[in-house]
């Protein structure tokens, strides 16, 4: 059994949590891979590709290492354990404090892996540049540089859903329903529930509401309106560019997820 840590290097515990998750581990005959900034934190070398001879990987911090470490992996079979040393945890299976019961599961060999559905996301410039991106959480795309409402198209499987002036849109996963989507408004949805949700952000109109719909659809958003100013588009907080008019978003449901 392989066991490969990551931990974020800038978090005044994580020297510390790494050295205990590893002595937990290593007391269990656990092979323990380092990835090469986590090893800098006690004073060694590691492995850049930290996952590729792993069998788990476990991330020390809050919410954002694990998002950051899923989108350092990309889709992988390999399951993510977070032990929260970081504000936020919602995410992580444990704190660092209960790393020793972490580690006689996975000792075990009966650790409980939830599936989670992620989501594949083409963004397409208007220029005809095109990017391709994993999100767990959502995919955004929301106003950018000014403080002026945004105008977007959302389409599903080709048909025009709706024209939203809003702060913003996103679409979100189940996981990612308990995240943005949870703060402007959207609901609650269980991790198996074979869904997507939209949520407009503080739009402007009573009538504009969230909408789930199943995970095999086809999402398309496109900025319109008149103006020229940028909007901003993310996945999961992270990649962000800036979305023109002619632009388009293409959400699907990963396959691999």
């Amino acid at each position: 059994m392989k066991v490969a840590i990551v931990a974020h290097p800038w978090k005044p515990d994580a020297p510390f949590a790494v050295a205990r998750v590893r002595e937990s581990l290593s007391a269990r005959k656990i092979e323990v891979i380092l990835e090469r900034e986590t090893a800098k934190l006690v004073g060694e070398e590691g492995t850049e590709r930290f996952w590729e001879d792993a069998d788990m990987v476990i991330s020390l911090g809050g919410d954002g290492t694990l998002l950051q470490t899923l989108h350092t992996i990309g889709p992988s079979a390999i399951p993510i354990a977070g032990v929260n040393i970081g504000n936020l945890g919602f995410l992580t299976a444990c704190t660092d404090e209960e790393v020793d019961q972490l580690s006689k599961v996975i000792a075990a060999g009966n650790p409980q892996i939830v599936e989670r559905s992620m989501l594949r996301v083409e963004m397409t410039e208007e220029g005809g540049e095109s990017h391709e991106f994993i999100a767990l959480n959502e995919a955004v795309l929301m106003r950018g540089e000014t403080g002026r409402l945004v105008s977007l198209e959302a389409r599903v499987d080709g048909d025009l859903l709706n024209e939203y002036n809003a702060d913003g849109l996103l679409v979100a996963t189940p996981t990612g329903s308990t995240a943005y989507s949870l703060a402007a408004g959207g609901p609650l949805i269980g991790p198996r529930s074979g869904v997507f949700v939209i949520t407009p952000i503080c739009p402007h109109s009573m009538s504009n509401r969230s909408l789930v719909l199943s995970d095999d659809s086809v999402i398309e958003l496109t900025p319109t309106g008149r103006t020229d100013e940028p909007i901003l588009f993310s996945v999961d907080g992270r990649a962000i560019l800036r979305s023109k008019k002619g632009s388009k978003v293409r959400v699907t449901r990963h396959p691999q997820c």
